[in-house]
């Protein structure tokens, strides 16, 4: 099943694309005033993930999404265009150790992020 696949992998690269987006966006918009870089729900989900990631890594756990993506591909290569290139993109060729490091300072990222810029109440 090659396209479920390649949805499991959609699926890994926009929660990738948003750690990733949200550790750069959430202290550029504390800073120019977008409210939306302060909501409670989003914020929760961006250093809740990062922090599990983080937690994979340290535990040396293989991320569940990737298990999935490969058993529905029987280790094949993607077979359609845009899995191709999603897998590029999203699987790289380095060491364990690099990205521990990498996610374990993303991580910490994020927490401080939460302190310097922490969420504000909705208004009413």
């Amino acid at each position: 099943m090659p396209w479920l696949a390649d949805g499991v992998l959609a699926i890994h690269f926009a929660i990738a694309a948003f750690i990733a987006a949200g550790l750069l966006l959430i202290p550029v918009g504390a800073l120019r005033g977008w409210a939306w870089v302060r909501w409670r729900r989003l914020r929760l989900t961006h250093a809740g993930l990062m922090v599990f990631v983080a937690a994979e890594a340290v535990v040396g756990m293989t991320c569940p999404l990737t298990l999935i993506e490969a058993h529905l591909r029987g280790t094949e290569a993607p077979s359609s265009f845009w899995g191709f290139w999603l897998q590029r993109l999203l699987y790289w060729d380095l060491p364990p150790n690099f990205f521990l490091l990498l996610y374990l300072i993303c991580a910490v990222w994020a927490l401080v992020l939460w302190v310097k810029f922490p969420c504000k109440a909705p208004q009413r």
